[in-house]
């Protein structure tokens, strides 16, 4: 019996599988969440001072913040890292 995934990488299969872009587009989600709560907790900041900051909804910020919650607008990331003096940096590689 022949393995065809000998040789390849996790990548390979899940390019196979055909789900190599939602999984990217979560685990992307979730160091952005991370990195936020680590800004928030860096300046002190609780969610409620966040989104007043980010001239933003509690609810919006909490969409965010969900690890899980793939929808957030280019808008939201940016409010949120200015509110923590930061730059949003974004690029296609």
């Amino acid at each position: 019996m022949v393995n065809k995934h000998i040789g390849s990488d996790f990548d390979d299969f899940l390019r196979e599988e055909g789900i190599l872009a939602e999984v990217e587009a979560a685990a992307i989600k979730r160091v952005i969440a991370f990195q936020v709560r680590q800004e928030m907790e860096l300046h002190n900041l609780t969610k409620t001072d966040m989104a007043l900051k980010m001239k933003t909804s509690r609810a919006s910020l909490n969409r965010l913040l969900d690890p899980t919650n793939a929808s957030v607008t280019l808008q939201t990331l940016e409010r949120a890292a200015l509110a923590v003096g930061k730059k949003l940096k974004i690029q296609l590689v």
